[in-house]
């Protein structure tokens, strides 16, 4: 596969990094990801074959929107999923384009940054330059990170200095809503020595995205002895097609918890991975999905341990319905050094229908004698003595099979530890179970 099924040319991606006022070091990378989409190899996800799935299509890569002067310009569907009184730092990204932001003077005053990247690129050059595909994940990993890199066109920066509790959440919102757009964002979340930060982010689409690419990476970061909690409600339209990293790295006594609602329509590819490189630290992964329709979902959910008493613990529970189908990879790995650590994991599917497919796969690497590894999963369909009993109460077939649903995955939901993302998942989940 080569860079002629693309339709932008490398110098499209040059004249695109210039009109940005990009540094020159960024349109060096777009253009050595570019040469690397040629020969770098697809990524090759256990149980997903991906020759069928067209990762290159795309119609513009760049549509420009509106912005918003004040929170009350803000379209209704963004207003919907954010709290207007309290949402303090906000970052709405219209289509392609950062279209407001709002920052808390706590945050403010103790130099916090919170950007969209295209900006950041512009003030925090250097400090961009250190993180963006260096650490969590980088370029040459596969082609579709190399697409990413060159095509990058959107996304977040957060820097947390040294000793600083962010007192309110960061919540980043991107708004899809003209049918001509890709979406090939990336976020950096960055907390300094003994810092904190609660970092949400929503993903929402009000077009169709037939014919167009979410190719999106998140980079975490944890410095010694900090805190990232990192939320996210994805919902966007099944036409696009979805590739999208989201990963960790902790220093000594980090911790990077992650809750995620996973309900976008359509079929994608999902890596999930935390990397626990000091000693002590710790990670919590706890996802919920729903498929539906055709859709194919592959999610791979990972915690790699380095550093001694490290402590990974993986919770995720999805539900298939119609012709839906699944794979879910859970990955505990504790590596050579990695004493007194502690790798645990829990794996549910949930089948509603006799044409859903569901395959959970527990898989515990352990390189080390003196740690505690253990896993559970289990895949099945829906008892239909559960749905008899609710129906015989004069309960319909849809209404009996909508409480079924919430109550499989309302235990992972509860656990979630951040509020707005429990209320904004509840809602989506109902969105999928009414379509």
């Amino acid at each position: 596969m080569t860079t002629e099924t693309l339709n932008i040319s490398e110098a499209q991606l040059v004249d695109y990094s210039k009109a940005q006022n990009e540094p020159s070091w960024m349109t060096e990378l777009r253009q050595k990801a570019l040469k690397l989409t040629e020969t770098l190899e697809m990524p090759k996800p256990d149980k997903t074959k991906l020759k069928k799935w067209d990762f290159d299509a795309f119609k513009q890569h760049h549509v420009e929107s509106k912005s918003y002067n004040d929170v009350s310009e803000l379209p209704e569907s963004v207003k919907n999923i954010i709290d207007i009184e309290n949402s303090k730092n906000l970052i709405i990204q219209h289509i392609n384009d950062l279209a407001f932001t709002q920052v808390s003077e706590q945050a403010n005053h103790n130099n916090v940054i919170i950007e969209g990247l295209s900006k950041a690129l512009q003030d925090h050059s250097e400090l961009v330059e250190k993180y963006l595909m260096k650490d969590a994940v980088t370029v040459d990993e596969h082609r579709l990170t190399a697409l990413h890199t060159a095509l990058l066109n959107g996304g977040v920066f957060v820097y947390v200095p040294k000793n600083v509790v962010v007192e309110d959440p960061i919540q980043y919102v991107v708004l899809h809503d003209n049918e001509n757009a890709s979406l090939f964002n990336h976020a950096i979340i960055v907390t300094e020595e003994s810092a904190e930060v609660t970092y949400v982010e929503n993903y929402l689409s009000t077009a169709s995205g037939e014919g167009n690419q979410v190719n999106i990476i998140s980079e975490v970061i944890a410095g010694a002895n900090s805190n990232i909690t990192y939320g996210s409600v994805d919902y966007l339209d099944k036409g696009f097609t979805g590739h999208i990293i989201r990963r960790g790295v902790t220093a000594a006594d980090a911790s990077i918890n992650w809750a995620l609602g996973l309900m976008n329509e359509g079929s994608q590819i999902i890596d999930n991975t935390t990397n626990l490189i000091g000693d002590r630290s710790t990670s919590e992964l706890k996802s919920v999905i729903v498929g539906t329709g055709d859709q194919k979902i592959n999610l791979t959910s990972k915690i790699v341990q380095y550093g001694k008493e490290t402590n990974g613990y993986i919770l995720k529970h999805g539900v298939m319905r119609e012709n839906a189908s699944s794979v879910f990879n859970g990955i505990g790995y504790i590596k050579h050094g990695g004493t007194k650590s502690i790798a645990n994991q829990e794996s549910r599917v949930l089948m509603l229908s006799e044409h859903a497919r569901g395959d959970a796969n527990p898989i515990l690497l352990i390189d080390e004698d003196d740690v505690e590894a253990g896993h559970a999963a289990s895949v099945g369909r829906v008892d239909p003595e559960q749905l008899y009993y609710l129906m015989s109460r004069g309960i319909s077939q849809k209404e009996a099979e909508r409480l079924v649903i919430h109550g499989f995955l309302d235990p992972v939901v509860r656990e979630l530890p951040i509020e707005d993302v429990k209320r904004q998942l509840r809602e989506v989940i109902e969105l999928k179970v009414n379509k």
